[in-house]
């Protein structure tokens, strides 16, 4: 059986449970949002870890997964203090069994760890063989104006795993350098490029092209700019980098950033260990979540 857990309108998420049913197979959806209403039992002991998930007057044995797609996002606001206490409990509780869970888990949350900090994350791409920009986080806004003297041309984001907008900077962006001081931020050269989407599904790779004007095509719309992205053959090493540093980080799925230069070289961004891979998907009609759905089915990796 495969165990679906996370909101219950995450396109991503139903997109994988939309496959399972097709291929009719097995599985559950556990919605997230209703974890007011969720009993959870764990039972450890020297044999492992057991236990059972109730959920709508129904008892999921969780000995019966065997592959979980997990996309734990935020917390639902609850009025009731207790029952957010109650939810978040639970939540709390459910991600430490998907650590521990003797089953696949896509992907377990100890290994979506390394997306809390950019710079951890970018020294084990360095190390996996993907070229990385030259990078500075910093809380010193002389550092960062040096940076930016000696590089010419710089962006600029959050150091930490929770999405923000990638911008340029610029005399505007700028004179606000001094707040920095209170936000450590991540400062990188400009790479001038094509951006390309990686998807890696265990040992398949899906890449597809992005095309736009914007710094931070994801929020192309809002500059007013668009985006085109279209399904496009990797280069051998490439693919292998992008496998590579996917189970370097024991990712079973994720999405990878990567910039093809004018050179013909490529750097890296980052690695999304929980990808919004539907719009990838919807844009340029690869199997993404097809290729999930048979690695869920097959249970291992």
């Amino acid at each position: 059986m495969i165990l679906f857990y996370g909101y219950g309108d995450d396109p991503p998420l139903l997109l994988a449970r939309d496959a399972a049913r097709e291929r009719g197979l097995d599985h559950v959806f556990v919605d997230q949002k209703l974890a007011e209403e969720h009993d959870l039992l764990l039972r450890i002991g020297n044999d492992g870890v057991d236990g059972e998930l109730h959920q709508a007057g129904a008892v999921l044995p969780l000995g019966d997964a065997g592959a979980v797609y997990a996309r734990p996002l935020s917390p639902v606001p609850i009025a009731d203090p207790r029952g957010a206490e109650r939810a978040g409990v639970l939540a709390r509780a459910f991600l430490d069994w998907l650590d521990i869970a003797g089953c696949l888990v896509v992907n377990r949350p100890s290994a979506m760890h390394s997306n809390a900090s950019k710079a951890f994350q970018a020294q084990a791409i360095g190390a996996s063989g993907l070229a990385v920009p030259e990078t500075l986080v910093t809380s010193d806004p002389d550092e960062a104006r040096a940076f930016w003297a000696r590089c010419g041309d710089v962006i600029f984001k959050s150091t930490s795993g929770i999405r923000s907008i990638v911008r340029r900077l610029d005399a505007a962006s700028a004179t606000r350098l001094e707040l920095v001081r209170d936000l450590p931020t991540q400062f990188q050269a400009y790479v001038e490029g094509t951006d390309v989407r990686v998807h890696v599904v265990a040992d398949r790779v899906f890449a597809a092209e992005v095309r736009s004007e914007a710094v931070d095509y994801r929020y192309a719309r809002r500059d007013g700019l668009e985006a085109e992205l279209r399904a496009i053959d990797l280069e051998a090493g490439v693919a292998e980098a992008c496998v590579k540093v996917a189970r370097d980080l024991r990712l079973a799925f994720c999405g990878i950033d990567l910039r093809r230069r004018p050179d013909g070289g490529y750097v890296c961004f980052e690695v999304n260990p929980m990808p919004g891979y539907s719009y990838f998907e919807s844009e340029t009609g690869q199997p993404i979540s097809g290729a999930l759905v048979d690695l869920l089915a097959g249970g291992r990796h």
